[in-house]
């Protein structure tokens, strides 16, 4: 990648104030902190829940917690207690970005709704991470990874392809609504730029999770005019729901191949010996091939079925089609490419050492070094002091 000389990152001087927790904001406030900017983690004296979700070498320091929360600082503050509450809105006086994920009667009853926050700084972007948006009947519920997955239509993905409702196995509402609210919390600050105003940003994490599966599956259901009953008129891209979409079974493992273009699959079936399915009707274009998908895929299962894993990879090589192996998880720390761009880093402190897989993006002008997540309220005095609360003041907040 092309460096240049500078060295900085592209959201410096940008101070975030996270209230979240578990995966859906911290995810999002990963990203920002991955961008570069100071990202203050405000947590309740028990810490945040996920410090005690999966392995660790040490309390309130396991996998999950690690895996959204490096590069971050962590706060302290009991917000049932005024002391507390009014270091936090200190601390937002200062601030270019809080961002919360209660619902709106508990910041409600805390006094930290929005308009009087934006009323002490008016420069503030005040994101509200919620389950649901405001101004339908979900708002005040409680809501989950697993609850939006069923409720946004991914279970029933799930069940149309395998014919059983399951959840995706990760936490992917979580995840999409965090990456949605990276993104409107940058719009937001970009706007701040042009006209000197903060605002309030709502990231529901079910519309967001709704609309990041319908980019496909409304498929039919874009014609307004059609009868949701009528055959081939239903929502949910065809393609992507065959059963047969799935790593072909080899002689020795599985295979992923995907030829996509005319050409792609007709170099495929004339170089398999098969030059009479390139010229099959059904499968001579992007609209035949969709139409007749599961008889596709069978086809392609038989053909790969007859030779081992490498070949058919040497194969696609040579005709510059995409394929790849089926890597397992602990694969992926050992596979070429990954490590060719560094993409797994590892931290060091005094209590051992940690493997973290980097951000994904690289920017030639902006350069933020990994750093270990925070240890529970590790940061609380000096960055109380740095919003110029006396010992007093922070004697005080902790109690």
């Amino acid at each position: 990648m092309r460096k240049t000389d500078r060295v900085g990152t592209a959201l410096e001087g940008i101070r975030v104030l996270d209230l979240t927790t578990v995966v859906f904001g911290p995810y999002a406030s990963l990203i920002l902190a991955d961008y570069g900017a100071e990202v203050i983690k405000i947590e309740s004296p028990a810490g945040d829940p996920v410090r005690e979700a999966g392995p660790g070498a040490e309390e309130r320091y396991a996998a999950l917690f690690l895996g959204s929360n490096r590069n971050k600082r962590s706060v302290v503050l009991d917000l049932k207690r005024d002391a507390a509450r009014e270091a936090l809105l200190r601390l937002a006086d200062g601030a270019d970005v809080i961002m919360h994920s209660m619902r709106p009667h508990k910041m409600a009853a805390l006094g930290l709704e929005p308009e009087s926050v934006l009323a002490r700084n008016p420069r503030l972007i005040f994101a509200e991470l919620a389950g649901f948006g405001a101004g339908g009947p979900y708002r005040e519920r409680p809501a989950y990874d697993d609850i939006v997955q069923g409720l946004s239509g991914a279970a029933d993905l799930m069940r149309r392809q395998t014919g059983e409702a399951r959840y995706l196995p990760t936490i992917i509402a979580d995840k999409i609504g965090g990456l949605t609210a990276a993104h409107a919390i940058l719009a937001a600050l970009f706007q701040r730029e042009r006209t000197g105003s903060g605002q309030l940003v709502e990231v529901p994490m079910f519309e967001a999770m709704t609309s990041f599966l319908l980019t496909e599956h409304f498929h039919a259901r874009h014609f307004a005019d059609q009868d949701e009953n009528d055959h081939g008129r239903a929502a949910g891209y065809t393609r992507i729901l065959s059963p047969w979409r799935r790593p072909y079974p080899t002689l020795d493992g599985h295979v992923c191949l995907m030829p996509y273009s005319d050409r792609h699959w007709s170099s495929f079936f004339v170089e398999t010996g098969h030059p009479e399915l390139a010229a099959d009707p059904r499968l001579a274009d992007l609209g035949a091939r969709t139409r007749h998908v599961d008889e596709l895929y069978g086809l392609i299962a038989g053909i790969l079925a007859t030779d081992t894993t490498e070949h058919w990879l040497e194969l696609c090589r040579r005709l510059d089609l995409p394929a790849a192996p089926v890597n397992r998880l602990e694969d992926l720390e050992h596979d070429p490419h990954l490590a060719e761009v560094g993409f797994f880093v590892e931290l060091t402190d005094a209590t051992g050492s940690y493997r973290f897989p980097r951000s994904p993006v690289r920017l030639a002008d902006s350069a933020v070094a990994p750093a270990l997540p925070p240890r529970l309220g590790a940061d609380t005095a000096a960055v109380l002091r740095e919003a110029g609360l006396s010992e007093a003041e922070i004697t005080a907040v902790r109690g």
